[in-house]
């Protein structure tokens, strides 16, 4: 029976493995053993662990099933390693040399990782590699001298973006026969570039923006006719452009901005048909703007803000009809809009701040006319005119309106209420009179006011604490084309730019007016609020203990009011809070302790009589605060002298009126009586 049974199950047992054993193989598949050895020496040299990466494990499968590594379709025991792809892994520390032992590996990504360290040489040894994208990691040194493209001449993409790389540009590129695409931007590379980079006919993008390169562009990029997209921006090219872009007749995207390149626009470049983006902000470009928009038919969006360039507005940018970006601010502009801008139907973001721009209510209403326009920056111009109240005007798509520092006077116009897709304005440092309109709150979308620096007065309407993008933070927020920047308005100081909408902080700033009445409890509704700027009014009554519902609150400025009672205690739960005002006021009592109020300086405070650090409410005695902070009383001093003068003085003279010092004179002879 024993027998009979061993081998029933033997039996068994060799079916069983008769089924499984395809689907067994198929898992055990692994990579020729060179390969194997190459990449864990690889993971070895690293200093975190990659998922499911098990050698050392019996039951492992092979390493063709390994996070990342891709083999060819060869069967059997002895599958080549192709593509190697760990983006995104949080991989930690420096690539070794074994890698070069990897002689069929086509693709090599490690980007977005903490990797750092110098380049093993002989990572371009690999003969059949096509793909090389270590961007977005930590590496330092010269990428010269590595031999670039001598053995490795099949290489399509180098992209070593995001990275701390340093030196000049790799002269040996020239041996890079078959490379389309070079990105070596954002790292600190410097020098000029060589003369070996225009020999890549073959390359279509090339991007070296956020570096230190220097000298002037060569004519010899114009040997680059492949060319689709080229992007040298923020670095330190001078001298002037090339007129070589008749050659580049493929070119889509050129940025140069944030260069030293002076002179005027080459003829060839304002006749491109090819271009679709030019970006030439800051620059030291002078001249007229000259843009034959009539062969450029493919032109989407233009940047030439923050130049020299001087006369009028150009008449002839109303042809470029497909035009959807247009940045034209600070330059020596002067004039009124042209009348044809209403063709640019296109139109969504434009800038013409600090342009001398005039005739506010004639630009508005040629304006209105670019039905699809989102974004519109017009900071810096218009000088004391009146803001248009004209209820015909019309912005049904506008969701940024940027119209500071124009020393506008008249009230917040009506138009205004019917932008309901409105996000984010900001009418600053104007001479804007009358109240807030209480229509702000019924904005679904608004995150960022900015009415600061003007003449409002009358009570804050309740309706904006009831703004809804405040309260739940569900806004689709809509961002300007790459190079369309945003300036603040700022006054007396430099202005900051800002190449996001939503690197604004959502903000409601009423600072600096003639506002009065109370701070309404409702703001702490607006849990996604994270500047409040009260500062330089005439609010009065206490602090509401409901701001503490402000979760999200960064700054909260109610400096120079007329506020009184105590700072409520509940305030210590805004965990965000880093900058606290509550200087000359009329508050009174304990200043909270705990929270971010441990780390607000005596300056946020200074001002109210009535606060202390110590046990005291508003009805005790008012002693000043920074003498408590500091535990330093001084008690002989200039102004205990004069009162203590001031003080015996008055005694002296009531005592006399009351007869303490010198006796009435019956009673005086009555003394005398008795003494003699």
């Amino acid at each position: 029976m024993f027998f009979r049974g061993f081998c029933l199950f033997f039996v068994l047992m060799a079916l069983s493995l008769s089924f499984e054993l395809p689907n067994l193989n198929s898992e055990t598949l692994t990579c020729n053993p060179d390969d194997l050895r190459a990449l864990t020496g690889f993971s070895n040299c690293l200093e975190s662990t990659i998922p499911e990466w098990n050698w050392n494990s019996t039951d492992s499968p092979g390493c063709c099933a390994w996070t990342g590594v891709t083999c060819d379709n060869s069967t059997g025991f002895d599958r080549r390693v192709v593509g190697l792809e760990l983006g995104s892994k949080r991989l930690v520390g420096k690539i070794c040399g074994s890698l070069a032992d990897l002689n069929q590996l086509r693709v090599l990504n490690f980007s977005h990782n903490f990797l750092g360290g110098s380049l093993p040489d002989d990572l371009f040894n690999l003969q059949n590699i096509e793909i090389i994208d270590i961007s977005n990691n930590a590496f330092v040194g010269s990428i010269n001298n590595k031999g670039m493209c001598t053995i490795s001449t099949k290489i399509r993409v180098l992209n070593f973006s995001n990275n701390y790389f340093s030196g000049e540009v790799p002269k040996d590129l020239a041996n890079c026969t078959s490379l389309q695409h070079l990105s070596f931007d954002e790292n600190m590379l410097s020098g000029s570039l060589p003369e070996s980079l225009f020999q890549l006919k073959n390359l279509s993008e090339l991007n070296l923006q956020g570096n230190n390169i220097s000298g002037s562009l060569s004519n010899g990029i114009g040997n680059l006719s492949n060319l689709v997209k080229l992007d040298i921006s923020f670095n330190l090219f001078s001298g002037v452009l090339p007129d070589i872009f008749t050659r580049l007749a493929r070119l889509e995207q050129f940025s140069a901005r944030s260069n030293l390149f002076t002179g005027h626009l080459p003829t060839s470049l304002v006749n491109s048909p090819s271009l679709q983006m030019l970006n030439l902000n800051r620059n030291s470009l002078s001249g007229p703007i000259n843009l034959n928009c009539s062969a450029m038919k493919n032109l989407v969006s233009l940047g030439l803000g923050s130049n020299l360039f001087h006369g009028p507005i150009p008449n002839s940018l109303s042809s470029c009809r497909g035009l959807k970006t247009l940045n034209l601010g600070r330059n020596n502009l002067s004039g009124e809009l042209p009348n044809n801008f209403k063709n640019l139907k296109s139109l969504t973001q434009l800038s013409l701040s600090n342009t001398s721009l005039s005739n506010i209510l004639s630009t508005l209403r040629i304006l209105q006319h670019c039905r699809n326009l989102s974004m519109l920056v017009l900071t810096r111009n218009f000088h004391d005119e009146q803001i248009p109240n004209d209820v015909s005007l019309e912005f049904k798509n506008l969701n940024s309106l940027i119209l500071a520092n124009c020393q506008l006077s008249g009230p917040i116009p009506e138009w205004l209420s019917r932008c309901h897709k409105l996000q984010f304005l900001d009418l600053s440092w104007n001479h804007l009179g009358g109240n807030i309109p209480s229509w702000f709150g019924k904005f679904e979308s608004l995150f960022y006011l900015d009415l600061s620096n003007n003449s409002l007065k009358g009570e804050i309407p309740k309706s904006l604490t009831e703004l809804r993008s405040l309260i739940s933070g569900k806004v689709t927020i809509e961002e300007p084309v790459p190079g369309f920047e945003l300036y603040t308005a700022g006054q007396g100081g430099p202005s900051l730019s800002y190449r996001q909408i939503s690197s604004f902080r959502p903000t409601i700033d009423l600072s600096y007016n003639i506002l009065q009445g109370p701070i309404w409890p409702g703001f702490g509704n607006l849990k996604r609020l994270h500047v409040l700027n009260l500062k330089e009014n005439k609010f009065s009554g206490p602090i509401p203990n409901n701001l503490s519902g402000m979760a999200g609150l960064e700054k909260l400025d109610l400096s120079h009011n007329k506020l009184s009672g105590e700072i409520p205690h509940s305030l210590i739960n805004l965990s965000f809070l880093s900058n606290f005002n509550v200087s000359y006021n009329q508050l009174c009592g304990k200043i909270p302790q705990g929270g971010q109020f441990d780390t607000f300086p005596n300056t946020s405070f200074e001002g109210n009589n009535g606060l202390c650090y110590a046990q005291c409410t508003c009805q005790s005695e008012q002693i000043p605060i920074l003498s408590l902070r500091k535990k330093k009383r001084t008690i002989i001093g200039l102004p205990f002298k004069i009162g203590a003068a001031t003080g015996f003085v008055l005694t002296v003279i009531c005592c006399f009126i009351s007869g303490w010092a010198l006796p009435k004179p019956h009673k005086r002879k009555y003394i005398r009586f008795v003494t003699s």
